[in-house]
């Protein structure tokens, strides 16, 4: 098998990575397959990461300007020779058969267009009890979605080459949720999935404040992205929307204690509802961290869904009163139609007719046996 598998370049979009680049690089030439090669994109980082990028044989890519990880992820594209392109974030150390794994994968379904992996339920770096909610929140998530997906999570992703030339670029108008925008395009022509098999432990936020305003930021998109969505309900759920309504429900009925402070009741029947809509969830918590994390981590929980159902209906209204804000209708019909674009990076192809559609991408997995 070894001697069959295609090669595969590593692109890693890096801005402000000092603190964990070094290690990421050392995972990456740890592998069981060693890559062709492996490109670091730095997107205009302004601490030591272009330093710590030249400690090892990687193809530094500097962008003149910082234009967000789309853009760098295209760029890595640009400047690598690949048959397979394996995305890999700046914060996540990859297990040592992770791109064996991912590439093996691919070879066993023609079909499959991006196979990604998840998260080790132990942070790259353990800094308190932020990041180890974190941690066990985006490994549990992940690990109950395994299997094909509508989503595709570019943190730790592989795609042949030939279907990111099929699907196109990243839109470089995101800078969050970039990865739905792109899954929309890539799970219509292609299967996406996600497996346990290639796993990396992530170095996440770990002060409260930050995490809260980093899921208000990245929740703004949501209604935007969903609303020129061409697919329905094949999107991963990271959160239970009853859990999502529970928690919203909370601060929405405190009010009612002006009318009799016993409808205190009712806020407090949906924090409860809230910390039993996933069982699963809690048990898992305490499993790892033991009983006497449980609390934090389901304080901590909440307050990261009371972001989320804000930094959604900020979204919303801001999609409704600004026709710039989200991706752009009209720029994805294009690529749809056309493939990589005009502004898609050198050295992708059009496809044999300078065109390349879903029609095409269906027609081939049809053929490999579908």
């Amino acid at each position: 098998m070894p001697g069959e598998r295609p090669t595969v370049s590593v692109i890693i979009p890096a801005y402000n990575a000092a603190k964990t680049l070094g290690t990421v690089l050392e995972s990456v030439y740890a592998q069981t397959l060693a890559p062709l090669e492996v490109v670091v994109v730095d997107d205009r980082s302004t601490d030591d990461s272009r330093t710590v990028a030249g400690r090892f044989p990687v193809v530094l890519v500097e962008s003149p300007v910082n234009r967000g990880v789309s853009a760098a992820r295209n760029l890595g594209a640009r400047h690598s020779r690949g048959e397979i392109l394996f995305y890999l974030d700046s914060d996540v150390a990859l297990a040592p058969d992770a791109l064996a794994n991912a590439v093996d994968l691919l070879l066993s379904d023609p079909g499959t267009g991006c196979v990604h992996g998840i998260y080790d339920p132990e942070p790259l770096y353990d800094d308190g009890p932020v990041e180890r909610y974190r941690a066990l929140h985006a490994h549990f998530w992940r690990r109950r979605s395994v299997g094909v997906v509508g989503t595709a999570i570019f943190a730790l992703a592989a795609v042949p080459r030939a279907v990111f030339d099929d699907v196109g670029p990243f839109d470089e108008n995101l800078r969050d949720s970039e990865d739905v925008e792109y899954s929309d395009r890539l799970g219509a022509a292609y299967r996406i999935r996600m497996t346990e098999t290639v796993v990396g432990r992530h170095d996440d936020v770990d002060r409260l404040g930050p995490m809260l305003s980093e899921q208000f930021r990245r929740s703004q998109l949501l209604v935007p992205v969903a609303a020129v969505e061409r697919r329905g309900g094949g999107g991963l759920k990271a959160n239970r929307p009853a859990g999502a309504l529970a928690a919203a429900l909370v601060p929405g009925t405190v009010p009612l204690a002006l009318l009799s402070p016993w409808l205190l009741t009712v806020p407090a029947a949906c924090l409860l509802w809230f910390a039993l809509v996933d069982p699963g969830l809690a048990r898992f918590a305490v499993r790892r961290r033991g009983v006497g994390f449980l609390p934090w981590f389901l304080l901590a929980h909440f307050l990261v869904h009371l972001a989320l159902v804000s930094g959604a209906l900020v979204g919303a209204v801001r999609w409704l009163v600004d026709p710039g804000f989200g991706p752009s209708v009209r720029r994805r019909k294009d690529r749809t139609t056309t493939g990589a674009s005009a502004g898609a990076p050198a050295g992708t192809s059009k496809g044999p007719s300078g065109g390349s559609t879903a029609g095409t991408a269906r027609a081939r997995r049809r053929s490999a046996g579908e």
